[in-house]
């Protein structure tokens, strides 16, 4: 039998709302005498653990916002963001306290035990500090939601600052976002993505402001899942394609060995996925899956469901609520229908307009007409459905033809024997650039270049086909689920940077 009142667990551990609410409320007063003010910055280099939305819920009540860092992160990045942000008190999991005492020598660190390791104590101990503190008793401050770092693919990453907002107008925003990711009062939600990303973020802080049980996962792990699915209950779970693709490797007995039928709502965002993996998915778990899609800074602004996903293959949704979607060529005119061009988008008016940290320029430079641009090229249909094509900085033009690779990871896919791929341009003297593959590859799918070859060329223009194909089985992936391609292309950068000319 799972719990009838509302919890928050992870682990081995489980935290019904009261506890929850208090232990934040002496988290809150504990800020302010470590000297966090109202619109101060509070880090957080935390594995998925419940005290991670406590200490966000502590850092809105007095007006602050807090700063989850990327503990995948060396030092050196850690300290840009620390700098960067401002922080000035940095909760930190004991066996990250060695980067944190290397990127924030001059912060104040309190440290976060996991049980079965050993606290090494040369920070402020979590549990004794908190026991210290009295509840924190004065109003909620008015508090931007927590600053989430883009992943810095085009520069240094930057930190997406929110302006204020109330008590009220949170709530507010805490139960269209709910909405938004098809979360139901009483829904039992799980969370499975590392909460420094800014969509379990949102799931994990908002479905905690609206009173949700909440189950974490501490790492993702397929058939781990689908027992916790069992297990508790789960109505909702908010997954990144990268996660469909690992549940359909499990093994048909294994996915057929746990009971599924609690299950809702499946929601995916964070990056493109490709159609027949979502197609296999409603077919194995029902018409339940709904996407969003939107940016760090501008949130959720289209969505589908599973029904009008089937009716528009490949869609990525409509505008919710009153938010808007221009397509735009370079002079910045409107497209018509059907006609790729970047796309401009206008978030909800309940979502609170955004900077960034040390850099309001960008903010003004993404602008147009109320509309921001997240770098990302696509097309509206004649019934008002977004599709996406690429990014707009991954698009190869090779020969004077626009050509987006993930049209071309799509069609690698769609082969049984592909688990993988990455597809990019890399500068050519003939053709300005030509095409690249990654592909990780099933060994005993006895696949080979001109097997490759041959099965594009089944279902691309000649000129799609890459000129160079490589079998990869590390293609390198951000916890989010988005492939680090870029880092793949820098290796040929690099290299022709050095070979002689």
């Amino acid at each position: 039998m799972t719990e009838q009142v509302p919890m928050i667990r992870c682990g081995n551990e489980a935290r019904p709302y009261a506890e929850v609410a208090g232990r934040t409320a002496r988290i809150a007063s504990g800020l302010r005498g470590l000297g966090v003010k109202p619109e101060g910055r509070v880090g957080l280099l935390m594995y998925n653990d419940i005290s991670f939305i406590e200490v966000i819920g502590a850092a809105s009540l007095i007006g602050a916002a807090s700063v989850p860092f990327n503990w995948h992160l060396r030092p050196n990045e850690v300290r840009y963001l620390v700098e960067n942000s401002e922080a000035s008190v940095i909760f930190v999991h004991t066996p990250l306290l060695a980067v944190a005492r290397e990127a924030a020598p001059d912060r104040i660190l309190v440290e976060v035990a996991i049980p079965g390791i050993a606290p090494q104590g040369d920070a402020l101990l979590f549990e004794e500090w908190l026991a210290e503190q009295a509840p924190y008793a004065a109003p909620p401050e008015s508090a931007p939601l927590s600053v989430i770092y883009t992943s810095g693919t085009t520069g240094s990453p930057k930190g997406v600052l929110r302006e204020p907002i109330s008590p009220d107008h949170q709530l507010q925003v805490a139960g269209l976002v709910v909405q938004t990711l098809a979360m139901k009062p009483g829904h039992r939600t799980l969370v499975v993505a590392p909460m420094y990303h800014s969509a379990p973020n949102a799931q994990a802080a908002f479905a905690a402001k609206m009173g949700l049980d909440i189950t974490i996962m501490p790492r993702f792990d397929a058939e781990e899942m689908l027992a916790l699915i069992e297990r508790q209950r789960i109505n909702h779970v908010q997954l990144v394609p990268t996660h469909f693709v690992r549940l359909l490797a499990l093994p048909a007995e294994v996915r057929a060995r746990y009971d599924l039928s609690s299950l809702e709502a499946i929601v995916h965002a964070a990056a493109p996925c490709p159609p027949q993996v979502k197609q296999q998915i409603i077919d194995w778990l029902g018409p339940i899956v709904h996407e969003f899609y939107g940016g760090t800074e501008t949130g959720a602004v289209v969505a589908s469901t599973s029904a009008e996903w089937l009716a528009h293959p490949g869609t990525v949704g409509k505008p919710m609520f009153d938010a808007s979607v221009r397509i735009l060529d370079p002079d910045r005119q409107p497209l018509p229908a059907g006609e790729s061009g970047e796309i401009f988008v206008k978030p909800p008016s309940f979502w609170p307009d955004f900077t960034f940290i040390g850099d309001p320029d960008k903010r003004a430079r993404m602008d147009f007409e109320g509309h921001v641009s997240i770098g990302d090229i696509g097309y509206l249909d004649s019934d008002g459905f977004l599709y996406l094509n690429d990014r707009a900085i991954d698009m190869v033009i090779s020969g004077g033809v626009n050509i987006y690779p993930t049209e071309i990871e799509n069609a690698l896919l769609s082969h049984d024997g592909v688990r993988d791929a990455a597809v990019f341009g890399i500068p050519d003297a003939d053709l300005g650039e030509k095409l690249v593959a990654h592909i990780d590859v099933d060994p005993d799918a006895g696949l080979d270049e001109d097997a490759i070859r041959r099965y594009l060329g089944e279902q691309l223009a000649k000129f799609k086909v890459p000129r160079v194909i490589v079998f990869d089985d590390k293609l390198p992936r951000e916890a989010s689920g988005k492939l680090m391609k870029r880092r793949i292309r820098q290796r040929y950068l690099d290299a022709m940077s050095t070979s002689p000319s």
